[in-house]
């Protein structure tokens, strides 16, 4: 098969490696439009057990990024001062560019083809003449999907929170979610660890927060300095570091198509899934893992295309729905803020409405029994 793939991501590049591998043959060729040694970008990071979806189709992959991870068991929740930690919620991350690095040479060892500072913006493009199978694995703005919405069906439904991306030399021992109560409103961090010297550090706030904080009209450094003064104790004297670092809106797009013709949808251009469940990088090798389980199985491309959303549909579904009601949580922190430390971490906890009190429980005894002493008209006097 001529395999073009446009997006040098986790999904466009874990998808190249896979088509190389099962067939030496085949013709693949990866447009990526940034540099090979591109800066941006800090930590990603993978909920429950890491790279486990791994091992039963790649143990080789699963064992060159696994010693690259930084792992811990549980989770912190900060309600303005008090800690409250969470057992029983495993997470690992690495840093982007580690993970990025690590796909291309697996991948150009296969004998994928990585053409780097290549920005195709057309499917006219010379560069995919004649191509069996044309991948938009571009991201969430994906111009492959967003010129053919209408054979995509897209729908973008854009998030009215704002977060920023940052990073810091603070080392946190847990992935943690600090909410703390300003004058202005909540702002809430998403900080995690992701080497041993470096930690991702994403603030998000609501729009009626981000409005009262004068944000759109400060500069990078002034707006540096307000999130070091609202997060000032957990960062010690840290610093704040910016890579390309602007305040967004989360797109939350969906595609009733996958396909059309031959050309097929990966990763964030397919669809976005909130960054509070951690779910996106794994969604996009999981992406990759489907598509080419699909191709391996049928004999013919639009079989395969057909098939590869049949079975990706229902499990990708089901990660989509408790994503969207992570989203809308975390809409209503300025009002959740108002409960006590203890249920407004375990609001936290089944807030997607996956996790349900016999669940949390399981994972956190300690957790589900101060909530159940708070709350004696559900679980009476004894408790």
């Amino acid at each position: 098969m001529k395999i073009r793939i446009i997006g040098g991501g986790p999904a466009g590049l874990y998808f190249a490696a896979l088509m190389k591998r099962e067939n030496p043959a085949h013709d693949v060729v990866v447009f990526e439009r940034g540099p090979r040694d591109a800066t941006w970008g800090f930590g990603v990071v993978f909920s429950d057990r890491a790279l486990e979806f791994l091992r039963a189709d790649d143990e080789p992959m699963y064992q060159l990024l696994m010693p690259l991870m930084e792992t811990w068991p549980n989770l912190t929740i900060v309600h303005n001062d008090t800690p409250v930690p969470i057992t029983g919620n495993g997470f690992a991350s690495i840093g982007r560019l580690e993970l990025l690095g690590r796909l291309y040479a697996h991948a150009e060892s296969l004998g994928v083809s990585i053409e780097f500072d290549s920005e195709v913006t057309s499917l006219d493009d010379l560069a995919l003449a004649g191509a069996d199978l044309i991948v938009g694995a571009n991201g969430a703005f994906s111009w492959v999907r967003n010129e053919h919405e209408t054979e995509f069906g897209t729908e973008t439904d854009m998030r009215p929170n704002r977060f920023i991306w940052y990073g810091t030399s603070k080392v946190f021992d847990s992935l943690s979610l600090t909410f703390r109560e300003t004058e202005h409103g909540v702002f809430c961090a998403h900080h995690y660890r992701y080497s041993p010297i470096m930690s991702t550090f994403l603030v998000e706030v609501t729009d009626a927060t981000w409005q009262r904080a004068g944000f759109a009209r400060m500069g990078e450094a002034e707006t540096i300095r307000h999130c070091e003064q609202v997060f000032a104790r957990e960062l010690e004297g840290q610093p704040i570091l910016s890579n390309k670092s602007y305040w967004r809106q989360f797109p939350a797009v969906t595609n009733r198509q996958w396909s059309f013709g031959k050309v097929v949808l990966m990763g964030d251009a397919l669809r976005t899934a909130h960054f509070s469940i951690g779910s996106g990088t794994r969604l996009a090798m999981e992406d990759a893992i489907a598509l080419w389980k699909a191709l391996r199985d049928t004999d013919s491309v639009p079989q395969a295309l057909v098939l590869y959303r049949e079975r990706r549909l229902p499990p990708m579904s089901k990660i989509l729905d408790a994503a969207s009601a992570s989203i809308r949580w975390y809409e209503r922190m300025d009002e959740l803020i108002r409960l006590s430390p203890v249920d407004f971490a375990y609001s936290y906890m089944t807030r997607t409405g996956r996790v349900d009190h016999e669940e949390v429980a399981r994972r956190d005894p300690k957790l589900a029994a101060a909530w159940e002493h708070s709350h004696p008209e559900i679980f009476g006097a004894s408790y």
